[in-house]
This record gives structure tokens, sequence and C-alpha cells, in this order.
């Protein structure tokens, strides 16, 4: 014998609403990912074989030996049918072949100056783990050294040389360098950082064409590599740039600093609002925040001195001024 529905009465307690419940997950829902930023990392860190490289290299070489014996040949040609005219193009052959001579002895100076950067962080490091007042004075004159020709840092290179004497204490010499030296170099890396980040973004969020995030993410993060690489007083050409972001890209990828996820979206401004309305919105604000944190890792890296306590710059702060104005009605 079949029984009938039972009716429980609750005493106590009010009926749960229904319009506190949990919304239904969307199926087939993917959360924004930073597809751009994720390819241009790959790219940033992929290795290439030694076969490959050997490949390329026996190619450019027999490449420029046929240009060259081809160039000369049409020059002494070109000479014996009209030596005014032989004589012009081996003018602009000798200019052309001065400034390549030029581009490479920039390409050779920028990786100088990388290394050079390198041994003043170095030395910054072991300066700081030993604690010593003799060392961090010889650190503190190395970076007045370095940046003696830099019009922008007189007033802090000034400040700087005149309190030292008065610090008796290595920490408090090292604040004091960081303070008076590397802050202004940090807020003008920051505001480069953030205006890659708002480039990015806006070009994932506002440009429906293919490929076209990819190529604003890399290039957007190129340039402003090689700028933060220019503020700490690391000149780069072509090839060190390339260095310096594929240095970037590869601790970013071994730490895992671009996978995106949820809470960094939701510590976005209005980042899960935008994220739900169009996904392509959600995308530029991930692809945004990467690019500052590609930022921040570089400024560790081209940065003389490592960051002391509390002096590192927050992503989240960074993506917060860069896109605020960008997808708000604030203003």
């Amino acid at each position: 014998m079949s029984q009938g529905p039972v009716l429980i009465d609750l005493e106590e307690g009010d009926a749960p609403s229904v319009a506190e419940a949990a919304p239904v997950p969307e199926l087939g829902a993917v959360a924004p990912q930073g597809q751009a930023m994720q390819v241009t990392a790959r790219l940033g860190t992929r290795k290439v074989s030694w076969l490959t490289s050997l490949f390329w290299g026996l190619l450019a070489t027999f490449v420029s030996a046929a240009v060259s014996v081809a160039a000369w040949d049409f020059a002494v040609g070109l000479a014996a049918r009209s030596p005014t005219l032989g004589m012009a193009v081996s003018v602009v052959g000798a200019g052309l072949l001065v400034v390549a001579l030029l581009m490479i002895l920039r390409e050779m100076a920028g990786f100088a100056r990388l290394r050079r950067v390198d041994g003043l962080k170095n030395e910054a490091a072991q300066a700081v783990d030993a604690g010593e007042l003799d060392g961090a004075r010889r650190l503190v004159d190395r970076l007045l050294r370095f940046y003696r020709g830099r019009d922008d840092l007189s007033w802090a290179r000034e400040s700087l040389q005149k309190r030292r004497a008065e610090v008796l204490d290595a920490d408090a010499l090292f604040v004091l360098a960081e303070t008076e030296l590397m802050g202004p170099l940090d807020k003008a890396a920051q505001m480069e950082i953030e205006a890659a980040a708002r480039q990015v973004a806006a070009v994932t969020a506002l440009v429906p064409l293919a490929l076209a995030d990819v190529i604003a993410a890399l290039t957007s993060n190129l340039r402003m590599i090689r700028r933060v690489a220019e503020i700490y007083g690391g000149r780069t050409g072509a090839l060190g740039n390339w260095r310096l972001f594929r240095a970037v890209m590869t601790h970013l990828v071994a730490t895992g600093a671009v996978a995106a996820g949820d809470d960094l979206i939701g510590s976005m401004v209005g980042g899960g609002a935008l994220g739900k309305l169009s996904r392509r919105f959600g995308e530029g604000i991930v692809n945004g925040a990467l690019t500052a944190r590609v930022g921040v890792a570089a400024m560790v890296v081209c940065r003389p001195m490592p960051f002391g306590e509390g002096r590192r710059p927050s992503v989240t702060g960074l993506v917060k001024r860069a896109l605020a104005g960008l997808f708000s009605k604030e203003k």
C-alpha cells in the first residue's frame, strides 16, 4: 500500500529566500584566461634547438655572402660603364657599411650596459645580505657614479650625497638610497607599465580582428620592457631588448605568474561585471593584468637594487590605476 507525501511543519526559523540562492553555473562558459598574453609568453620562452640555430646561422651567412658579392659585382660593372655612377653607388655602399657597423657597436654597448646593471644588482644583493656599513657606502658611491649623467636625477643625487654621511646604519642607508634615488625611477617605470597595460586591454577589448590582441600584447610588452630598462639605465638595442624579454618571460613562466584565475579577475575594477557582460572585455582586463605582471618582473630584472620590504609595486594597484578610467564610468 503506497503512502502519501509527508508534510513537516517548521516551527522556528524563516523560510529560505529564492533570491538568496546561488546562481546556476553556465554550462560551457570559460573564464577569461588572457590568451594573447599566454601566446606572448610562449613566444618569449620558446627554446630553439641547436639544429635550428645552425640552420639559420648558415642561411644568414650564405645570404650575406651572396648579397655582398652581388653588390660588389654591381658596383664594379657600373663603374666600368659609368665611372660617376659607379663612384656614387660605392659611396652609398660604404655609407651602408658604416651604418651597419654603428648598429653593431650600439648593440654591443647595450649588452655592456646590461652587464653593468647586472653587476650593480649582484653587488647590491650581497651588500644587503651582509648588512655592513662599508659595503652600503660603496654601493651608494657606485650608484651615484652610474647615474651621474642623468639630469632628471640631479636633485636626487644631491640629496643622497648630502645625507649619506649622516647615516651610520647599513639598513638605513639602503632605505635612503631607495627613497632618494630609486623612488623617482620606480614611479616612472610604473607609469610605463600602466600605459602598456591600458593599451593591451583596450586593443583586446575593442579591436575584434584576429591576432590583433596578440600583436598588441607582443609589441606593447617589448616596448614596455625596453622603456623600463632605459629608465633604470640599461640602454638596449633590438637584440638586447629581446634578451630582456626572454629573461622576464622565462621567470614568469617558471613561477606560474602568467596563469590567470578568478581571483585575478575579481581584484580588478569592475572585472567580474565586465567579464559577465562581454568576454572580450574580460580578456582585456586579464591581458592588462598579465602585462602589469610582466612590467613588475621587468622592474625586478632591470632595477640595479633589489626591492626593499614593502617597496615592490602591487600588480592589483597598477591595473586599477591603468584600467579604472578605461572600463568604468568614473572620471
